[in-house]
């Protein structure tokens, strides 16, 4: 749907990026796997909380799809998943930290 200026705003770069990045959980799940650099499922939701297997499993794949993050099994019995930032993926993170410093400088 186009706004009143004709544009779309999922034609836009701001669009493509709000497409990548929103969702409840994708940017906590990118703060954390910048502060710790690689955690197993298990280690990211005691880090989040509040988050189903579900929605935790669902949120890691859509992130791996858009290249923001990378899924490392080993074969090994229980098997052994970690994730770790991409490289794309650490290009987002000077943006979270601006936000950072945005939410510690405005917080009412």
């Amino acid at each position: 749907m186009s706004s009143q200026t004709g544009v779309d705003l999922k034609d836009t770069a701001f669009g493509y990026t709000l497409s990548i990045i929103s969702g409840k959980y994708k940017m906590i799940i990118l703060y954390w796997l910048a502060e710790k650099e690689v955690l197993r499922f298990n280690e990211l939701k005691r880090c989040i909380g509040n988050i189903s297997f579900k929605t935790l499993s669902i949120t890691l794949k859509q992130l791996e799809v858009d290249s923001l993050i990378v899924r490392t099994e080993y074969p090994q019995i229980p098997p052994k998943v970690e994730y770790r930032l991409s490289e794309r993926g650490k290009s987002l993170i000077p943006i979270l930290d601006t936000i950072c410093k945005w939410g510690q400088k405005n917080r009412i």
